[in-house]
């Protein structure tokens, strides 16, 4: 049975500077225009609904986010869509881990509108065996109750699966369920400052490229483990 490596989309695969984009440049800006508000004010009103709802599956709704705000955010999306690009070495890395058999999965947080939109726009789509939305699941990520939804209907081994995510809270789940090799993401967004490895708490990719040979690494201890 081949290994899984499991991505994340938004800022490990794909450049979160669009999401950065949308939600604090598009949104605030189009709010303002739909409410009749400041900039500053709709800004203000907005970020107070981000604080109290990040980390939740709502959070990652576009539905909710009409229903909430007022403005269609999917729509929004795909107004800009043209700003949607991978991240450096995306496409190799996940092309090499098909050639090496490696099994891969998309496993992400954007709701099924947001994600078909995303694949729609960067061909990677082919190269996952299992791709899941935590709206099918019914929980984010970073709920412990994702990962076990996630082994019910697509059974893993935790200690050889590896899972590359961008957010904190969210590898810390993962751990906690059991997920052995965890890594995070230096640079998730080209418009923010590349994170210092000494502030992040789990081992972090600059290059995506960089995974293979700690791969290697994984693979070889394995080796020495079994052949102990």
């Amino acid at each position: 049975m081949s290994k899984i490596v499991m991505f994340d989309m938004d800022g490990t695969l794909l450049d979160l500077a669009f999401d950065d984009f949308i939600w604090n440049e598009c949104l605030p800006e189009r709010h303002a225009q739909t409410h009749q508000l400041p900039l500053a004010e709709s800004k203000k009103k907005l970020y107070q609904f981000y604080q109290s709802h990040q980390h939740t599956l709502v959070w990652y709704s576009s539905t909710y986010w009409n229903k909430t705000v007022g403005v269609d955010v999917l729509k929004l999306q795909q107004e800009f869509q043209s700003k949607i690009q991978a991240r450096s070495g995306c496409l190799e890395l996940l092309q090499q881990l098909k050639e090496l058999g490696y099994t891969c999965w998309l496993v992400t947080n954007a709701d099924r509108a947001s994600l078909r939109l995303k694949l729609d726009n960067i061909a990677i789509e082919h190269f996952f065996d299992v791709i899941i939305s935590s709206e099918q699941i019914g929980y984010a990520k970073e709920d412990i109750n994702f990962w076990k939804e996630l082994q019910r209907l697509h059974p893993f081994n935790l200690d050889e699966t590896i899972f590359i995510d961008d957010t904190t809270p969210v590898l810390k789940t993962a751990e906690k369920f059991g997920i052995k090799h965890l890594f995070t993401i230096l640079q998730p967004s080209s418009l923010k400052h590349i994170r210092q490895h000494q502030d992040l708490e789990y081992k972090a990719l600059d290059r995506l490229t960089e995974l293979l040979s700690i791969l290697n690494q994984i693979d070889r201890k394995d080796n020495d483990v079994k052949i102990a």
